[in-house]
């Protein structure tokens, strides 16, 4: 049983403890850790079920449009996502998505374009996806070569898109793609392209070592009606930032779901597993290690919940969030290999509880901003001061 006094702090509000508590009894129920090896249907299943139960709600900006709530609750968007990255990390990354792949929609998105898509992402009946990195293009959005090019009422698209999640199994996609207005990161624009548009093909599956749905995108000569495109031209940059603004701090949340798992394996084992005639417990090296992991997992829990109410009360957080990101993902790697560690040969046996977890935690640090581009990013906003 996680330890829950982080729910009694200041940050969080009654309506988020029992959003909380509501989603961890559900989860229980309805969440396994087994998904076998199909992982495309294990994660349309996930999909589905977040929907029916009305969680994909809080993902989903706009109550006209099936949300919520008129703006995404930062907070409650963090509880969901530790709580199903304690139970499934699959789990949190179907919701995750979700999210982050309509997010421009509901933030830039017209109201026909909202209306078309968000109603069917929030009840699970369309999988979203986020089409940003390029195979030259990840951290330095500025490198983007993917172009598109008004043609009348239309825009022609030609490129690649790489590291997509949901690729090969989204109903629509979000891309962003040069449309050449003004040099860098300010001649880029977003579109709305659906699966299945002629032109677009799903060129390569990518396999990593958490299994989830991930592509590499092709488009050759394919035509969107421009009705599509998100935000003004050329303003693709900034509906990409707005977007991972809303959902970066939600993943130092999914990271503390992972942490918060790990630390509960490693306690029940130590207390059960016998060795020299005491249990591991009795070690004062275990203790010492179990003390580390606890202390890294509340500092990293106080930046997440920080960042999490600052954005709720309409204040800017590039550098909280950025400081959490970074915190929560790097302690979470540092937790989990301190459980893995402390299970010894049973921790690197292939679907135990904390070797899901050692493959699970390792892509946080890199996706949504590396590590040390959220060194950068905390250093830039402090030298502007």
């Amino acid at each position: 049983m996680s330890d829950k006094n982080y729910l009694s702090w200041p940050f969080l509000e009654p309506r988020h403890r029992q959003l909380e508590q509501e989603l961890d009894s559900w989860a229980t129920q309805h969440i396994t850790q087994e998904h076998g090896h199909e992982v495309d249907a294990a994660c349309r299943a996930l999909v589905a079920l977040l929907g029916q139960s009305g969680w994909l709600a809080h993902a989903i900006a706009g109550t006209r449009h099936g949300g919520g709530a008129d703006v995404i609750d930062t907070r409650a968007l963090c509880l969901i996502r530790e709580t199903l990255a304690r139970h499934n990390g699959l789990a949190d990354f179907a919701f995750a998505m979700q999210g982050l792949g309509s997010g421009a929609i509901s933030l830039f998105g017209s109201d026909a374009n909202r209306e078309t898509y968000l109603p069917r992402v929030a009840r699970g009946e369309a999988i979203a996806a986020f089409a940003l990195s390029e195979p030259q293009a990840g951290s330095d959005v500025a490198a983007m070569q993917c172009a598109a090019v008004q043609d009348g009422d239309s825009y022609v698209l030609n490129g690649e898109k790489t590291w997509i999640s949901n690729g090969g199994i989204a109903d629509f996609y979000v891309v962003f793609a040069r449309t050449g207005e003004q040099p860098g990161a300010r001649g880029i624009s977003a579109f709305i392209v659906e699966a299945g548009t002629p032109g677009f093909e799903i060129a390569e599956r990518i396999n990593v070592i958490a299994p989830h749905p991930l592509a590499r995108l092709k488009f050759s000569n394919c035509r969107i009606p421009a009705a599509q495109r998100l935000g003004e031209a050329g303003q693709g940059f900034k509906v990409a930032m707005a977007t991972l603004d809303v959902f970066r701090t939600s993943v130092a949340a999914a990271a503390l779901g992972f942490a918060r798992r790990a630390l509960d394996e490693a306690l029940a084992h130590a207390k059960q597993r016998k060795m020299f005639g005491q249990t591991l417990a009795d070690f004062q090296l275990t203790q010492a290690k179990l003390a580390q992991m606890a202390t890294g997992i509340d500092a990293a829990a106080l930046l997440t919940y920080r960042a999490a109410w600052q954005r709720d009360q309409g204040r800017n957080v590039t550098k909280e969030a950025a400081m959490a990101k970074l915190t929560a993902t790097e302690t979470a790697q540092q937790v989990i290999d301190a459980a893995v560690q402390m299970f010894g040969g049973l921790g690197v046996v292939s679907e135990h509880p904390v070797e899901r977890l050692y493959r699970e935690i390792r892509s946080l640090r890199i996706y949504e901003g590396a590590s040390e581009v959220q060194q950068l990013i905390i250093a830039r906003e402090m030298l502007r001061t």
